[in-house]
């Protein structure tokens, strides 16, 4: 039974592989460039790939979630030349250029950036599946608001949905780090 079941997934990856080569000797691919977590980077691909999936799969940043594929969850937050935008509704030509920041964008070696490390004291992370897109939204919350109140704090977080948490240890992550770092974040 083993046997069986690693053998299917050595077809489907061989499957996989085969159509990576073929897309990308697809005559409607685009070149396109943009900054990701302060570096260039160029990819080959359709214009109207989701840039949720660029990120993915051609990038390999798989912090960015995927959630509804809707653009109701907040999974796939990233931030867009500063703003908090669902990557799973961008389609990647609309990135030409600009700046994009993900969850990666936070790590710093072995040490947490102070508001991941909030999100872990606080338990506000739970199943951890909505923790990169809610620390996206705080991130961009911080920035622009260092000092939030609570009600401010939930109304950045509203975009983001959790299914663990009830929202009430995300509130007190965010308010954590607000008094730690103070807009200091990255």
């Amino acid at each position: 039974m083993k046997k069986v079941k690693s053998d299917k997934l050595a077809t489907k990856a061989k499957s996989a592989t085969k159509a990576k080569s073929a897309k990308k000797k697809d005559s409607n691919l685009v070149s396109i460039n943009f900054s990701l977590n302060g570096k260039q980077v160029g990819v080959r691909v359709h214009p109207m790939d989701r840039l949720l999936d660029v990120l993915r799969d051609e990038l390999g940043h798989f912090g960015t979630k995927e959630g509804c594929g809707e653009g109701e969850c907040g999974a796939c937050s990233v931030l867009i030349d500063d703003e908090l935008v669902n990557t799973c509704l961008v389609p990647v030509l609309q990135v030409s250029g600009r700046k994009i920041r993900t969850i990666e964008a936070l790590k710093g070696g072995k040490e947490l950036a102070a508001l991941q490390n909030a999100f872990v004291v606080q338990n506000g992370t739970q199943c951890g599946f909505c923790t990169p897109g809610m620390i996206m939204a705080a991130v961009h919350l911080l920035e622009t608001n260092a000092q939030p109140s609570e009600e401010q704090i939930r109304e950045a977080m509203a975009g983001n949905l959790c299914r663990c948490t009830g929202y009430v240890k995300i509130v007190k992550a965010v308010q954590m780090a607000a008094e730690e770092i103070g807009g200091g974040l990255l």
